[in-house]
């Protein structure tokens, strides 16, 4: 990100004016702790917070730490953490029926959580970016696979996942979005996730000033993660406050596609039924009254159109031209004085109703008259006498 006045939010590239908050002579990494001989060379950063106007998400403008792919997690050996996580765990996976499933914790340090994720009934598989960290796991008898998830274009060896984590890790990650993109990659149709933050509206709230470092990058309330889900990829189940407060952690699902089968369904079926009633009919002998954007694409969709004679519309602009991609003539309503029809078709959605009371009104049962209901034609008179 540029360290300019305005720089970009990181996720929805807007512009982000001035920064809301700046801090002088801070650390210029949580893990940057000198040595006695390199006190001379370190030297406090300035921390420049913005809010997006778009998105509201709040981020810093700096440039993330060298390290920020790795997870390093000293308070994963906190007994009172250990057992938090132990019921947390236990209860998730028995509340998802994810019980003996395989999950995925992305970001998984050395094993810390992986351990005990495990021992709470998943089939636990981690994902660690340091070498170092991941044969830890290893050397401990964990399941870890050496890597990040870059973007939606990575793949997991034991990919697709029933479930994942990620746990105080996604606020480290300037490209937030796009890991969150490539965890739903690894996982099966509606996998669920469990995705934790620390919880900046208890910062703001208690007014803890000092919780700003630049390992974290986003500062994530309720609402900007659970947007920041929802546009990659994800529903969100349920979002709370946990450990005393300090932690935001969210359920998620990776959305499914829409189902979209009813529309196949629907096409079928109207189709069947303008065969049936064309059929009637000598070819060309039907007409249809209606240039609107339904008539036009049921024509195409349908594949009537050497079926038809011409198509009917009362709009003088559109009479004289021709259906698009179908080529079918566009006449005026007088068209149908000239008998070279036997029926008509009534496809002027809301106003089929009335098109068709004007064509009795003027026509009588000169032509078999029906219209679209539902998914099906339904004929409205009964048509000329043999």
């Amino acid at each position: 990100m540029s360290s300019s006045a305005s720089p970009a939010c990181r996720i929805c590239d807007t512009a982000m004016g001035g920064p809301l908050l700046v801090q002088h002579d801070m650390p210029a990494a949580a893990q940057g702790l000198p040595t006695v001989d390199r006190l001379d060379r370190d030297r406090g950063v300035e921390l420049r917070l913005h809010q997006c106007p778009a998105c509201g998400l709040a981020q810093l403008a700096n440039a993330p730490v060298p390290y920020y792919r790795e997870v390093i997690r000293a308070a994963g050996i906190s007994p009172e953490m250990q057992g938090f996580r132990r019921d947390q765990f236990r209860s998730w996976l028995e509340g998802h029926g994810l019980s003996g499933g395989r999950i995925l914790e992305v970001g998984c340090g050395r094993g810390e959580y992986l351990a005990i994720l495990g021992e709470s009934g998943a089939d636990a598989v981690g994902l660690e970016y340091s070498a170092e960290a991941a044969d830890a796991c290893r050397a401990a008898g964990l399941n870890v696979e050496t890597g990040f998830i870059e973007g939606p274009e990575s793949r997991l060896a034991g990919a697709p996942f029933d479930g994942f984590v990620i746990l105080n890790f996604l606020e480290h990650l300037p490209a937030a979005d796009r890991v969150l993109r490539g965890i739903a990659a690894q996982l099966r149709d509606g996998g669920i996730g469990m995705v934790e933050v620390p919880n900046f509206d208890m910062i703001l709230e208690r007014g803890l000033f000092a919780e700003f470092i630049p390992d974290h990058l986003f500062y994530f309330t309720r609402a900007t993660l659970s947007s920041l889900l929802e546009r990659n990829g994800f529903e969100v189940l349920s979002c709370s406050e946990l450990w005393h407060g300090y932690l935001l952690s969210a359920t998620v699902r990776r959305r499914r596609p829409l189902d979209i089968s009813g529309l196949t369904t629907a096409q079928a079926a109207l189709g069947r039924s303008f065969a049936d009633f064309l059929d009637r009919f000598d070819a060309r002998r039907v007409a249809v009254w209606g240039a609107g954007h339904q008539a036009l694409a049921l024509i195409s969709l349908l594949g009537i159109k050497d079926r038809l004679a011409y198509v009917v519309d009362s709009a003088p602009f559109k009479q004289g031209r021709f259906t698009p991609a179908t080529h079918l003539p566009i006449m005026p309503p007088e068209r149908l004085e000239a008998g070279d029809v036997d029926a008509v078709i009534v496809l002027a959605a809301s106003y089929s109703d009335e098109v068709a009371r004007i064509i009795a009104e003027r026509h009588g049962d000169r032509f078999t008259i029906a219209r679209l209901e539902g998914d099906s034609l339904q004929t409205l008179n009964s048509g000329p006498r043999p």
